[in-house]
């Protein structure tokens, strides 16, 4: 499962000039060795963290099943909220009535909160996707983890009007055993992806569908993004895998927790 590396360079301008993020563009993705891996820093959640009330802590293990059971699949939108192609990712998800997970990060749920609250009424759920997509946060220390992932809990949870995020995908998949721990004790279920539809490199909405159907026997956790380019072959391929999957007699939930 490769790190995505391609069509990155907008969040090292934004991060750059925001926050004096370097973004980091690194090889293979390591969490699935991680999943199963104990250890590390023991994670305490800073009292600026904590929106939304009471937190109750979560499986720490990467999870991909879906809570629709064996035919479930799980579509997860990353890397906006977007003013350009959020809301018609909403728009095709509302016309074929299926609800995803959209994993935001911090800097673009805060300076787009009305699409949050977009995101939330329409009956999606909230993911952690970090605050600047630092796709080498596995090899940053265990403050710059938990900074990312904290911040982006609490920016994310501001801008929905106070719904907090109900899972944490690392960027690129560069989860640590410490990550996995922290996201957990805040009840952020760390989440992975099966099918990795590759939309961010814009190889065509066709080879976008084709992807999906190549590789859905991996398991039922789809990727797709929102943000950080033209995604309209990302609208279009959804607009046809929606209903074939229906077709095929597949339903659509959420990752377990």
């Amino acid at each position: 499962m490769a790190r995505h590396g391609g069509g990155r360079g907008w969040y090292g301008k934004l991060v750059g000039a925001a926050l004096g993020v370097t973004v980091l563009a690194v090889g293979a993705s390591v969490w699935t060795a991680q999943a199963g891996v104990e250890g590390g820093g023991t994670p305490q959640a800073s009292a600026s963290a904590t929106p939304g009330g009471d937190v109750q802590p979560v499986a720490k293990t990467i999870v991909h099943a879906s809570d629709a059971g064996a035919r479930g699949v799980n579509i997860t939108i990353d890397d906006g909220p977007d003013p350009a192609w959020t809301p018609q990712v909403l728009e095709v998800l509302r016309e074929y009535e299926v609800k995803a997970t959209f994993c935001m990060t911090g800097i673009q749920a805060q300076t787009h909160p009305d699409l949050v609250k977009d995101v939330v009424a329409a009956g999606h759920r909230l993911c952690d996707h970090s605050v600047s997509h630092d796709t080498g946060m596995d090899k940053k220390p265990e403050a710059y983890q938990s900074k990312e992932i904290l911040d982006a809990e609490r920016m994310i949870t501001k801008a929905s009007g106070g719904v907090r995020p109900m899972y944490y995908r690392a960027p690129g998949g560069a989860f640590t055993p410490y990550s996995r721990e922290l996201a957990a004790s805040r009840g952020m279920r760390p989440l992975g992806w099966n099918v990795d539809t590759k939309d961010f490199e814009r190889p065509g909405a066709d080879a976008i569908v084709a992807t999906v159907e190549r590789e859905l026997p991996n398991g039922p956790t789809l990727l797709f993004h929102d943000a950080g380019g033209d995604r309209s072959q990302t609208v279009e391929a959804l607009r046809r895998v929606l209903p074939s999957l229906k077709a095929e007699g597949y339903a659509f939930g959420f990752p377990v927790r």
